[in-house]
């Protein structure tokens, strides 16, 4: 495996795993401070994860990057005037987004509290952002540090201390809500308090690794360092003008979600008091959609995330040497392989939503409603996913932002009318359509820009469409029948049902496409061996 895909490799891995274990903390935690007060972490993150995009997101990358470049000139010295300068500007960075998330706090609180019947106060809103705010005070300068092993070409700091990041940050969250709630019986917004502060204690945990690593790698460092030709004397500007055109548009990509949920935290609740919705219920759908049943949508997402991070050295590779025919048969295989897996994946999550939702966190027909109405936006976020990265990959990052703008304008245009008069489905709507446009722009300009013709995949997509038809009444008949049988009033019989449902879709799937053919062509190799053992070669 050659160095590039094998860091890609590890890079891919650690983001999947810190990505999985950033979804299934939530459901003991949701089971310890109660579906009342998660609202309350939620309205906390949004405008913290947006926050630390802005401040850190793309900077690995960018980094990694100009850190490369130079390195292969045989300039190391350049780098080294990076990490140095960086260091302090990070440092300022993390500052300046401490204390502006601060005086935030408030004016956000007022623009989410719309009713004083609603569950929380403006000023428990404030607090749990302030307490959240501590973690970017240490991200910037880790995320430098990250992206300045990368451009060595050394990817295991970086995977390894987002896993301890991780690890550190839920077992504080976990441990402490507990210890508050069960053991000494305090407030679940206490433990709420504790669980945000929990992003800053992991932030220092990854921070721990990357000082391991560093002190591991140093003589290295040292060598080349040593032997580095004369420095160009690149001046700081020209540094950081290089680093910004490099940061801006996996900034953008970073923040799309967040973005989209921000639209939904300043004006759902209004719009949804404005449509005679109890204020005390608006904050219970607001968790339902953009926490509890978001968690669950963006499972399907992670392939697709995974794929793009791959796939940006890899399309520019092939664009960059002018190999367009290999460009655009790379291009048919990635959106099949992605249809392949989202759509079974999202048509099985809207089918077995009730148990889905029982299983992960109580019996409720509404947020069941939610999760299956959401689900097939799954499909438009991997698609974002993808079209974004295959855009960075042929330089027109420009698009991008573009495209992403304007489908945060077309859900801030949509948002408020939509649930007025769909309520909860208005918002999902307005999500879908707003990605659904971002989508169409991002693809029009790749197929445009490769002279790309879909008829291959367009056919191929059909066949997978008819596949999950198949297996939806397949399992449709089998989760009848079980319902029939002992309605699932347990979260033990409800997680049986789900097993059962998921195995027989799954089984179902995996025949049908291994006989035809479908699973060997676009999952390589390794899926024809086993088909051959199987005899449906």
């Amino acid at each position: 495996m050659s160095s590039l895909m094998k860091g890609t490799a590890i890079l891919t891995i650690g983001l999947f795993l810190s990505k999985l274990l950033g979804l299934v903390y939530l459901f003991p935690f949701y089971a310890i401070v109660g579906e009342e007060n998660m609202a309350l972490y939620q309205y906390a993150y949004i405008p913290y994860t947006i926050m630390l995009s802005i401040a850190i997101s793309g900077l690995p990358l960018a980094v990694s990057k100009f850190v490369a470049k130079y390195n292969a000139l045989g300039d190391y010295k350049t780098g080294v005037r990076l990490m140095k300068s960086g260091t302090i500007v990070m440092l300022l960075t993390g500052l300046a987004s401490f204390i502006l998330l601060n005086l935030l706090a408030t004016p956000l609180a007022n623009m989410v509290i719309k009713d004083d019947e609603q569950l929380y106060s403006v000023e428990q809103i404030a607090s749990v952002i302030r307490w959240v705010s501590y973690a970017l005070l240490v991200v910037p300068l880790m995320s430098l540090i990250r992206g300045y092993f990368q451009g060595y070409g050394h990817y295991m700091p970086t995977s390894v201390s987002q896993l301890i990041e991780q690890i550190a940050r839920i077992v504080v969250l976990l441990g402490g809500s507990f210890v508050v709630v069960v053991l000494f019986g305090g407030l679940p917004e206490t433990a709420i308090k504790f669980a945000v502060f929990a992003a800053f204690i992991g932030a220092l945990g990854g921070l721990f690794v990357l000082y391991h690593y560093w002190k591991k790698l140093k003589p290295e460092f040292r060598v080349l360092q040593a032997n580095s030709i004369a420095s160009q004397q690149v001046s700081y500007s020209e540094i950081y003008k290089e680093i910004f055109t490099y940061s801006i548009p996996i900034i953008f990509v970073g923040i799309a979600n967040p973005l989209f949920q921000l639209v939904d935290m300043l004006t759902f609740n209004g719009a949804m008091i404005a449509k005679g919705v109890d204020a005390k219920l608006t904050d219970i759908y607001f968790l339902m959609l953009n926490l509890l049943t978001h968690k669950i949508v963006i499972i399907p997402v992670m392939l697709a995330t995974g794929l793009s991070m791959a796939l940006i050295p890899t399309i520019t590779k092939y664009f960059t040497l002018g190999q367009l025919h290999t460009l655009r048969s790379t291009m048919d295989k990635m959106y099949q392989v992605l249809l392949f897996v989202t759509i079974p994946a999202v048509v099985g999550i809207m089918i077995l939503a009730p148990s889905l939702y029982h299983v992960l966190y109580e019996q409720s027909e509404n947020g069941a409603t939610v999760l299956m109405h959401y689900a097939p936006a799954a499909i438009l976020f991997a698609i974002f996913s993808v079209t974004a990265s295959l855009l960075q990959g042929i330089n027109y990052q420009k698009w991008i932002i573009f495209s992403l703008l304007t489908g945060i304008f077309v859900k801030l245009a949509l948002n408020i009318p939509l649930i007025k008069w769909l309520e909860v489905d208005g918002a999902i709507l307005a999500t879908m359509i707003g990605y659904a446009v971002t989508c169409v722009i991002n693809i029009t300009v790749i197929h445009r820009t490769l002279q790309y013709n879909a008829k291959v995949a367009m056919r191929r997509i059909l066949l997978i469409c008819i596949l999950t038809i198949v297996m939806t009444l397949v399992v449709s008949i089998i989760y009848v029948v079980l319902q029939w049988i002992a309605p699932a009033d347990s979260k033990m019989l409800a997680l049986v049902y789900l097993l059962i449902c998921a195995a027989a879709g799954a089984g179902v799937y995996g025949y049908l496409s291994l006989r035809l053919g479908l699973a060997q062509k676009l999952l390589g190799a390794r899926v024809k061996k086993i088909a051959d053992k199987l005899g449906m070669s």
